[in-house]
């Protein structure tokens, strides 16, 4: 076959996953990974990771080559948010219908399970690869090994899923006119643990996503299979009361734990030394386009990499892996040119759309959901969808657990977020919320669509 030869850079999870797609179309697929083989426990990168959040979309990408049956067993269902107020105290908000739910799993475990799956299939796979340098008119690639040496590649097809500091996009920079915007938030976080209870058991409800949220910073924890919990603080790195850089020893850990977060904190035993052991990281939202030159293209963060407010970064890159596939489907493999000019074309606002609305539910998950009046915005909201599914779907359910398009479901979700501004606008909405007509909402909704 002609034009089979394909190279990814990078096998996190969205480069491991499309090489067994692209495997499984029989071609001839290679994996270069700069990074030891991750599934040798002296390569293990414990706490630079945040628990992936595995949802519809993930779910179907995975549907398409069979491995949902491999994957279940590390998940576990999250039917809801729980949160935990400064008292100790909890509430729960579901995220949809009863048994409607994302699910936790571990990043390390998910990306090993994916390379085994790819090697499987046949892909070839290539650790401690550096990618020094792409010339994209001639599709080469030239890589040091750890002994010095140097090698060139040449590869019909080259295919960056290389992440947000990806090689193949700064080889477009200085090769292409490639429009580039990387924005770095105010804040950073760093990875911690709740272990199981003495009695092996979960310290918490298994089956929600756990959130401490505290204004202008938070803590949330996701289960895993071995009944621990991974916990991931978010706090600005400077410049605030409560920030990293004001956090220098043991008594400064203690004293912002044991004031915002006391529950959390008695369930941690070994919380200063994994704080201090444990790096702070820093979250990065990356814009581009175009997407290709020539027979390369960028895929997942190396394009649109998001924060992870809205649990959609490795759903979107799965979901980028699904669609690109189709398209070879239907268009074949004689020209990518033609592949990828459709892949951008028809992804980019959809990973504009969605990276807009994972920096705005950062907001909501540190400061909204504690917040009363939030709770019976949501509570209204669930009923309109209960009475009118049609008409009225919440943005969570159109993002997390349909495939709509990200564009359309954030241009619905700003026509309904403008009903209800007006909705609570009304000073007396906290103790009549019961009486909300409902049908007079939808009629707003149906007038705003056709405006």
């Amino acid at each position: 076959m002609k034009n089979n030869d394909v190279s990814i850079i990078g096998a996190g999870l969205i480069g491991s996953l499309l090489g067994i797609y692209l495997q499984k179309k029989g071609l001839n697929v290679s994996l270069y990974e700069k990074r030891p083989d991750l599934r040798d426990k002296k390569n293990a990168t414990e706490g630079r990771s945040i628990n992936m959040a595995l949802s519809d979309r993930g779910w179907k990408a995975l549907d398409k080559i069979g491995l949902r049956e491999k994957v279940a067993p590390f998940a576990i269902p999250m039917y809801g948010r729980r949160i935990h107020d400064e008292h100790g105290e909890t509430s729960f908000l579901p995220y949809g219908k009863e048994n409607q739910a994302i699910y936790s799993i571990s990043r390390g475990k998910f990306n090993h399970l994916l390379v085994d799956e790819a090697e499987k299939e046949g892909v070839k796979l290539n650790f401690e690869y550096f990618c020094e340098e792409i010339d994209i008119s001639k599709t080469t690639m030239n890589f040091s090994l750890p002994n010095g040496e140097k090698l060139e590649k040449q590869s019909d097809v080259i295919i960056g899923a290389d992440g947000a500091y990806s090689s193949l996009r700064d080889a477009m920079q200085k090769q292409t006119r490639l429009n580039y915007k990387q924005e770095y938030i105010s804040h950073g976080y760093k990875e911690l643990t709740i272990p199981p209870t003495a009695e092996g058991e979960f310290a918490m409800d298994p089956n929600a996503l756990h959130i401490w949220p505290r204004g202008m910073f938070m803590l949330i924890a996701l289960p895993n299979p071995d009944k621990s919990f991974t916990c991931t603080l978010f706090l600005p790195f400077d410049g605030a009361k409560v920030c990293f850089d004001k956090i220098n020893d043991k008594s400064d850990v203690e004293s912002v734990f044991r004031t915002f977060f006391d529950d959390a904190f008695l369930l941690m035993p070994n919380l200063v030394q994994e704080f201090f052991d444990n790096p702070t990281s820093s979250l990065i939202n990356v814009e581009c386009f175009p997407w290709l030159m020539n027979k390369s293209l960028l895929i997942g963060d190396a394009c649109h990499a998001m924060v992870p407010f809205f649990g959609q970064g490795m759903n979107c890159g799965f979901e980028d892996c699904y669609i690109l596939d189709g398209l070879i489907e239907k268009y074949g493999t004689t020209s990518w040119e033609l592949v990828f000019e459709k892949f951008q074309k028809v992804r980019k606002p959809d990973t504009d759309a969605i990276s807009q609305m994972a920096r705005d539910n950062f907001i909501e998950m540190r400061d909204s959901v504690s917040n009363p009046k939030f709770i019976i915005r949501k509570r209204i909201e669930a009923k309109l969808h209960e009475l009118h599914p049609k008409e009225w779907i919440p943005l969570y359910t159109m993002v997390t657990f349909s495939d709509m398009k990200y564009s359309d479901a954030y241009a619905q979700g700003q026509l309904q977020n403008e009903v209800m501004d007006k909705v609570m606008s009304d000073p007396l909405i906290m103790q009549n919320w019961h009486e909300v007509n409902y049908e007079d909402i939808i009629s707003q909704i149906e007038t705003a669509k056709m405006v």
